[in-house]
């Protein structure tokens, strides 16, 4: 299997995915003869041509409607918001038609529509560049959401919402875009919806992340080795939760950890919280069954890189410790 980052395998899940199915197209700003600011568009409109990969006009409510459209009259359009917080303006068109037009036609039609951004902090990039807009989607019926953290899950999630039947809004993390790199499989690969991944296994404490915060549990594990045994569960989809994987972790260490970039209000957290609660009642016989949630950033300007300095790593550990004693 090639080693590959994780723009380089959403390149590559497109070019599978545009040559499987006809239907499928990509529209954003700049996705077509640029490659996308982040090149993870390049070569499409080249090989599918300009009918299945076009550049729009920089207005992404636009975009949004245009893809509504497009879906109603059979496509699966992928649409690109060059930045997460370039988003917002088509809020409305999500949250008021997207999520909503399956239901309201009593499931005659489905919206295989798919919303791709990169998002997340840490990248020292102006004040709309570094947002970490997961809960506005999360909170919006009919909308699924996916996050991915290594290479392998970034083409397979991005195959699962392109092929899915309802609107998908698929997050990627920026800040590991092409420092992250690791085997992806040839062809078609699906990684499913609402399945979280174990990315490692622990017995003292479980910490749950998406995104680039998966890599930082990871090394503050590594960090604790010889102090605890650290579990650490990768989310991948917001929404559909797999409550099952956290009831099944928490289950087993007892203490929780709840590692994320996003405001320290109206956190994405909320599901998990209430199925790690739930287990904490299950078990009561190990310690004392203590919940953190740690943010790791405030008003959705986060320094996630900030943890590559020995304070921040440190103060990150200490938490993890502390839930652990």
């Amino acid at each position: 299997m090639p080693e590959l980052s994780i723009v380089e395998a959403i390149n590559d899940a497109f070019h599978v995915e545009l040559e499987r199915d006809a239907s499928v197209m990509v529209m954003g700003e700049d996705v077509g003869r640029a490659g996308g600011v982040f090149r993870a568009t390049a070569g499409l409109r080249d090989r599918f041509g300009p009918d299945r990969c076009f550049d729009t006009p920089l207005a992404e409510a636009g975009i949004l409607g245009t893809a509504v459209g497009l879906c109603m009259a059979g496509w699966r359009p992928v649409c690109e918001m060059q930045y997460d917080a370039f988003s917002y303006p088509c809020l409305d068109q999500l949250i008021t038609h997207v999520g909503r037009y399956r239901w309201r036609t009593g499931g005659k039609m489905q919206f295989p529509l798919v919303v791709r951004m990169p998002y997340g902090g840490g990248v020292r990039a102006p004040e709309l560049h570094d947002d970490s807009p997961e809960t506005y989607y999360v909170h919006t019926p009919g909308v699924k959401v996916a996050i991915p953290s290594t290479p392998a899950d970034a083409k397979g999630l991005l195959a699962a919402a392109i092929r899915d039947p309802d609107p998908v809004v698929v997050l990627e993390p920026k800040l590991i875009y092409r420092t992250e790199r690791g085997e992806v499989p040839d062809g078609e690969h699906v990684v499913p919806l609402g399945k979280a991944r174990v990315a490692r296994v622990g017995s003292d404490v479980t910490l749950v992340a998406y995104g680039a915060m998966v890599p930082v549990c990871l090394a503050a594990a590594d960090e604790l080795a010889a102090e605890a045994s650290c579990e650490v569960l990768d989310i991948r989809s917001l929404r559909p939760l797999d409550e099952g994987a956290l009831l099944e972790s928490a289950s087993k260490t007892g203490r929780v950890v709840i590692v994320q970039e996003a405001p320290r209000t109206v956190l994405a957290d909320r599901g998990r919280v209430h199925a790690v609660g739930r287990a904490r009642r299950r078990r009561r016989s190990k310690g004392s069954g203590f919940l953190s949630a740690f943010g790791c950033g405030s008003s959705g300007h986060v320094t996630a890189t900030g943890f590559a300095t020995p304070r921040r790593r440190s103060s990150f550990a200490a938490t993890i410790r502390a839930s652990a004693s």
